[in-house]
């Protein structure tokens, strides 16, 4: 079990606060990071690439500044990770994928990447993602299974699912996962993190998914603090995202203690059609009631859509498609079976049929602006089920084998392009962790983290330790 006064149990925050004291370096702390990455990583496979002399390197330089009281920016010294789906200058970007070259490290930064340097965040390393991002769950052709560090033998989720297990076993502080139907929301959910997935458009995103408009770039991070924190130096604008080119910041941590008191929350234990675990929905109940009492005025209240499951499809596959499809046969032949069947299914799809999905989505946009008019946030379970055994895309005698079923709750709001947070609440009876989910009008990120904080104070949810990944190893 990790020593309470390791460098390991420190959140972003106090790591800041013990440097600025000198009583701890950063020299200290990635070092302590390199070496639980190597002893945890091989029962969890969260890193698919770490670079350990450029860590120790850019720990030194840290190191040098806070001594001069010189620090470069917010989170200068704070270890960070990068979803292997973004670029990291210097590293390769292998998404998962047997189809990606090996020995083509990078020579440019995604902007997400270079607002961490640029606040003296240290890049540890790259964290892993199923193929291209394609699924729910955490496995690929290249880098094989990722596992839960609660249960070794059951999935973290996906495809953020490296950035969450490392979260979980605080193998760094702050990790960036990507989101295009739930990608940052389902791992968090599964290993007890917290997670958010911003609204489109504070976030750059280059180069462009192949999901488009639905995939969201966002914090993944043990506790509400340092997502806030790290969301305020990688929510900037950058000339290479025409969608979030225009420059601006905001200091999300500024708001994030005034509660919940006055605010109208809707809770939907199933948003009208999904079908939920018992344990999932009493906790998620109970969260209900946390947030009613401290202030907020809740009630059962469904948004009034119905099931987009078919069009989040129809946009998705076809994304598939277009990024699938522009490799050669044989690399094809090298793909995950399930990922080439998307991508196939998605050749098929009929323009007219993509273009009514597209409206469609654009009623559902405008049914969550209508509801956002009456109430503030939205609270839900952020998955209707606890994490199932690795190998598999969906839990056992599912009733379909597509990924997109068990996660009801998360890919409508990519769709309405909303901020959408994960917040660890608690476990079901089979001891796995269990998250709730608040989503907020776009642009109201602050009232997300305002009710997820007061969730988290509410409730003080226990992060996995080594001894939790030991005893399923």
């Amino acid at each position: 079990m990790t020593p309470k006064g390791s460098p390991a149990q420190k959140t972003a925050v106090e790591l800041l606060q013990l440097y600025k004291a000198k009583e701890l370096s950063p020299v200290e702390v990635v070092s302590d990071a390199i070496a639980r990455i190597r002893s945890l990583n091989p029962y969890v496979n969260a890193y698919c690439h770490v670079d350990e002399d450029g860590a120790l390197e850019q720990a030194k330089a840290s190191e040098d500044r806070w001594f001069r009281g010189e620090p470069l920016g917010q989170i200068d010294g704070v270890p960070c990770s990068i979803k292997d789906l973004v670029l990291v200058r210097g590293m390769p970007t292998r998404k998962g994928s047997l189809t990606t070259p090996s020995d083509a490290p990078q020579d440019v930064d995604a902007p997400v990447t270079a607002h961490l340097r640029e606040a003296g965040g240290i890049i540890l390393g790259k964290t892993t993602t199923c193929e291209f991002g394609w699924k729910g769950v955490t496995d690929s052709p290249l880098t094989g299974i990722t596992r839960n560090p609660w249960n070794l033998e059951m999935t973290p989720g996906g495809s953020s699912g490296g950035a969450a297990a490392a979260a979980a076993l605080n193998l760094g502080v702050l990790h960036v996962g990507s989101d295009a139907g739930g990608s940052i929301r389902i791992p968090c959910a599964f290993t007890g993190t917290f997670g958010i997935k911003p609204s489109f458009g504070y976030v750059p995103q280059w180069p462009t998914s192949a999901m488009g408009t639905l995939s969201h770039l966002g914090p993944m991070t043990r506790t509400v603090s340092d997502s806030a924190l790290m969301m305020s130096v990688i929510g900037r604008g950058d000339v290479h995202d025409f969608y979030c080119s225009e420059p601006r910041s905001r200091d999300w941590t500024a708001t994030l203690d005034l509660g919940v008191k006055g605010l109208r929350i809707a809770y939907s234990p199933t948003l009208g059609y999904a079908e939920v675990d018992p344990d999932v929905q009493a906790l998620t109940a109970k969260c209900a009631r946390v947030l009613e009492e401290n202030g907020a005025t809740v009630d059962i209240v469904d948004p009034g859509f119905a099931d987009p499951t078919n069009d989040f499809e129809t946009l998705w596959y076809s994304g598939a498609a277009n990024a699938i499809f522009k490799l050669s046969p044989e690399a094809r032949g090298e793909l995950d079976e399930g990922l080439l069947r998307v991508a196939e299914l998605g050749r098929r799809i009929d323009i007219l049929d993509y273009l009514r999905a597209v409206d469609r989505r654009i009623e559902l946009a405008e049914q969550m602006v209508e509801f956002h008019s009456r109430w503030d946030l939205l609270l839900t379970p952020t998955l209707p089920i606890t994490a199932f055994p690795v190998g598999s895309n969906v839990p056992a005698n599912w009733p379909s084998d597509n990924w997109v079923t068990w996660s009801p709750y998360c890919h409508p709001f990519n769709m309405t392009q909303q901020p959408a947070a994960s917040i660890p609440f608690g476990f079901a009876s089979d001891g796995l962790p269990v998250g709730v989910q608040l989503v907020g009008p776009k642009f109201r990120d602050d009232l997300v983290y305002r009710g997820a904080q007061a969730i988290s104070d509410a409730f003080a949810a226990t992060f996995p330790t080594d001894q939790a990944v030991l005893a399923g190893a």
